[in-house]
């Protein structure tokens, strides 16, 4: 097709901008998608940092508060008790240091104030709305809603944790 300027008169060709104009798009089109794909995790590898692992609680015999603590508290506040589990890195705030509580508190009440957080739990918010799961409520599932057994497990978490004090 060929145009004439009105005022100078000049001719030109007009070329299609089909052409051009479909390759603008279709870039647009491939930068939109890349940017999906990456932000989707997929295309490109996404470098991974570490992940928390959520289990069911397991079964742990109620007569022993080291296997206890083992199974259920070890992994915020560490085997020796000292609030160094491989789960800290995932709290707010770093769980407390359990060989020194009759530092904190009375040599009496350990066994009390661990009862007591056993099953009632904290006011902190580590964990969302609290710092550590309610095991009272857990070991009540744990034995089909046997009061006496869920004692015995708090009775000797707690006395576990009072054997673990610093001398």
């Amino acid at each position: 097709m060929v145009l004439t300027d009105s005022i100078t008169g000049n001719k030109a060709v007009r070329k299609s901008m089909a052409p051009k104009l479909g390759a603008v798009l279709l870039g647009l089109l491939g930068l939109f998608l890349a940017v999906l794909l990456i932000g989707q995790g997929t295309g490109m590898s996404q470098p991974k940092g570490p992940t928390l692992k959520m289990i069911a609680i397991a079964y742990s015999q109620p007569e022993s508060g080291k296997q206890m603590f083992n199974d259920y508290c070890a992994a915020c506040h560490g085997m020796e008790g000292k609030g160094t589990g491989p789960a800290v890195q995932f709290l707010r705030v770093p769980p407390p240091d359990l060989t020194t509580m009759d530092l904190r508190y009375s040599k009496q009440s350990v066994g009390l104030k661990v009862s007591s957080l056993l099953r009632f739990g904290t006011t902190n918010s580590a964990h969302g709305t609290l710092d550590m799961p309610l095991w009272g409520r857990l070991f009540n599932s744990l034995n089909g809603g046997s009061q006496v057994v869920v004692d015995l497990r708090v009775r000797n978490l707690s006395d576990y944790v009072d054997s673990i004090q610093k001398k």
